[in-house]
């Protein structure tokens, strides 16, 4: 079937590829001088960027994983959602 339609074949080859290369970058894939691009976009947003750097590069280079978009998200990246202060709240950004 494969050699009928080598184009589609082609295609859907190039689609995942491309899917894999997004998707493993988010899920903890992520090399560490990846961290700082990450979490320059993730931190955008804040009034308090320099804590927020400082607390995204760290989680960055401990889970190699930052979430997409500058809020929420977290699920995608279970090491950096999981990741407590000792009060129990959140350490990443």
């Amino acid at each position: 079937m494969a050699a009928k339609h080598p184009r589609v074949s082609y295609s859907l080859l190039v689609f995942l590829l491309l899917a894999l290369c997004f998707f493993g970058s988010v899920h903890g894939l992520l090399k560490p001088s990846d961290c700082q691009p990450r979490c320059q976009i993730r931190c955008s947003a804040t009034s308090h960027k320099k804590p927020c750097m400082f607390f995204c590069l760290k989680c960055c280079a401990q889970c190699l994983c930052v979430p997409p978009g500058t809020y929420g998200n977290k699920q995608m990246c279970p090491c950096y959602n999981n990741w407590k202060t000792k009060g129990g709240g959140p350490k990443c950004p």
